[in-house]
């Protein structure tokens, strides 16, 4: 999705104010051994995610502004790894074969672009050469395999392990109470075409004490009723804190099955069917063991390659500016 001119003034806005100098927009960040790491490179990676920030944070200036800065000095260290990585396979007397650089192009230009004529063309739209392209994608290929050469080795997580977290983190599993609803929404309008919204659900709500079907209600209020909320048609779990006081007195007070009087609230009127209910308890061992295995693989492998990076940069000259 495109930026609009506003966010992408936003953003400009906000990148300018926390690198503090557009006039030094290719100034040297860092240098690994030979290689030289510019602010031009930093900020192409925070164009990347600067939008996201923004739309996250931005009623929150103070937060914001420690994202942005978090965000540079990772994106830094990101470009000093990647050349600490190219370096270890220049050193180490590592070489690619021009033929399976050929083989990866030729996969590339198929995945991203479908032909070489589009790729050319997009290519010659951002800016970047063929050769430029080329060395990116041997440069990527090298990384990725060098951290699978000294990162991605099998770990092994012992069932002792998972358990101990598993005790030692109980409140990250609790599940609150909940129930699983099926909502009609009336919004309420002073529009004197629009049905009245307590005289509409009241109507319903006898409707449903003579058998009418719940769902069929809901889909009938869609077709005629444009004031009616699009959730008319969704049944979902809420936690009790997620539902708003009237529909948490109410729904919580229901057993599966049952459905709700009318609930009159300031701006809409709901009728509630509960179809399930779940108590407050802790998740089982049983049923968050793959989580809690995927997670502490995640960390250890972390540990493992914050490690050998520690160590290519021991053996490499690393300079920040």
């Amino acid at each position: 999705m495109k930026l609009s001119c506003a966010r992408l003034a936003l953003v400009a806005f906000w990148l300018l104010a926390f690198t503090g100098r557009a006039e030094l927009a290719n100034a040297i960040k860092a240098i690994v051994n030979d290689a030289v790491i510019t602010s031009q490179e930093v900020d192409g990676l925070n164009q990347q995610t600067a939008d996201l920030l923004i739309r996250q944070y931005r009623s929150q200036p103070s937060t914001l502004e420690k994202k942005f800065t978090q965000m540079q000095e990772e994106n830094l260290d990101k470009l000093v790894e990647r050349q600490l990585i190219l370096h270890e396979f220049k050193t180490a007397g590592y070489s690619l074969p021009e033929s399976l650089l050929d083989e990866l192009v030729d996969e590339t230009i198929k995945n991203d672009f479908g032909d070489r004529a589009t790729c050319t063309k997009t290519l010659e739209a951002r800016g970047v050469s063929y050769e430029k392209f080329r060395q990116q994608i041997r440069e990527r290929f090298i990384v990725a395999q060098l951290r699978m050469k000294n990162v991605s080795s099998e770990i092994i997580i012992s069932p002792h392990k998972v358990e101990s977290y598993y005790l030692g983190h109980r409140d990250d599993f609790k599940v609150e109470d909940r129930v699983k609803l099926r909502t009609i929404i009336l919004n309420k309008s002073a529009d004197p075409n629009v049905p009245n919204a307590p005289k509409l659900a009241k109507e319903l709500h006898d409707r449903l004490r003579e058998g009418a079907s719940f769902t069929d209600l809901a889909a009938e209020l869609a077709s005629i009723y444009p004031q009616g909320s699009p959730r008319n048609h969704q049944s979902e779990w809420y936690e009790r804190s997620a539902l708003r006081k009237e529909l948490a007195e109410a729904a919580f007070s229901l057993k599966p099955g049952e459905c709700s009087g009318v609930i009159e609230a300031s701006d809409a009127c709901y009728l509630v069917l509960v179809e399930e209910a779940s108590v407050s308890h802790y998740k089982s061992l049983g049923e968050v063991r793959d989580v809690i295995e995927k997670n502490l693989i995640t960390d250890e492998r972390n540990r493992i390659e914050k490690q050998w990076i520690d160590r290519l940069k021991k053996k490499t000259f690393v300079q920040y500016f």
